[in-house]
């Protein structure tokens, strides 16, 4: 089960009822934060969730709206008795962005770790995470998530009986461990008893960028992708392009052209000019019917299809 939190939706400043742009992940008692600008903070208090079980911070770029909330965050993680280390994600510089701000920030008790991206893809497995980067079109270096949580084939408990394991190692095999008895002078490996891996879940985050294949790409068979949706009005695009940003026309269309398409496009990181998205999602309706105007505090929890 993978729970997620839009905390804020608005790109560029903070607006009386829209924070900046955030997304916040939750699975098996590790949390992931996806970027972090002025409010941040606020808009956790706000949905009722603790800074404290934060493992992992992503950054998209190193513009102020996405990091600028960061010592402040920081600080309130540190106030909130953490003591683990605290993973970091972003483009290259994020290190020597992260140590100038937190000069207002020291002492923390715990110790920052720092994964600092430069290929177009990398990917990592952190916890119960699978973590994709993908580098996508913006006026600074910029990258883009895709999140997933693997899901294990299904245990054989016949095959199980058929080769003699005893029962105590079932729970072990499934779990991924290889166990050699002594006595039996056996060793039980776990593809002798698991099915192939089933379909886990996944999250594909995009924002701050130009239409990119390698958006669309990520996008394919997302449960949910979260994508920018600066600009909604017609005639938008001349400045989409000019600020290296994109329309939710544009972001519809990336969805309508991944394969297999995501279940679902929310829309997120609006420009301050644009009040009401849901005056538009008619019209990206017809690009994309499953879109969908996100809005701060929005809440998902995404469970695991059953198969037969």
């Amino acid at each position: 089960m993978l729970d997620l939190c839009l905390l804020g939706t608005g790109g560029m400043t903070p607006m009386p009822k829209r924070w900046l742009t955030s997304l916040m992940l939750r699975c098996e008692g590790s949390d992931i934060l996806v970027d972090c600008g002025e409010g941040t903070q606020i808009a956790m208090k706000e949905v009722g969730w603790s800074p404290k079980s934060i493992d992992i911070m992503c950054f998209t770029h190193m513009h102020g709206d996405h990091i600028s909330g960061l010592p402040g965050m920081l600080l309130n993680m540190a106030n909130a008795d953490r003591t683990d280390p605290v993973i970091m994600i972003g483009p290259k510089g994020l290190y020597n962005v992260t140590k100038s701000l937190c000069c207002i920030a020291p002492g923390l008790p715990f110790e920052l770790r720092f994964i600092e991206l430069d290929q177009a893809t990398e990917e990592y497995k952190l916890g119960p995470y699978v973590i994709s980067c993908y580098k996508v079109s913006h006026s600074v270096p910029c990258y883009g998530y895709s999140f997933t949580v693997p899901r294990k084939g299904r245990f054989d408990a016949e095959k199980a009986k058929e080769l003699g394991i005893p029962l105590a190692y079932w729970s072990r095999l499934q779990k991924g461990e290889v166990i050699t008895d002594m006595d039996l002078k056996k060793t039980f490996r776990p593809e002798m008893v698991m099915g192939p891996d089933r379909k886990g879940l996944k999250v594909t985050y995009a924002t701050d960028s130009r239409p990119t294949d390698s958006i669309v790409r990520a996008a394919a068979d997302a449960d949910v992708f979260i994508c920018e949706g600066m600009y909604g009005e017609p005639g938008s695009e001349g400045k989409a392009r000019e600020y290296r940003h994109m329309t939710m026309q544009e972001a519809a269309a990336m969805a309508a052209k991944a394969e297999p398409n995501p279940k679902e496009l929310i829309f997120t990181h609006y420009s301050p000019s644009m009040i009401w998205p849901k005056d538009y999602i008619e019209d990206v309706r017809s690009i994309f019917p499953a879109s969908f105007c996100g809005k701060d505090g929005l809440m998902k929890t995404l469970d695991y299809t059953e198969e037969e």
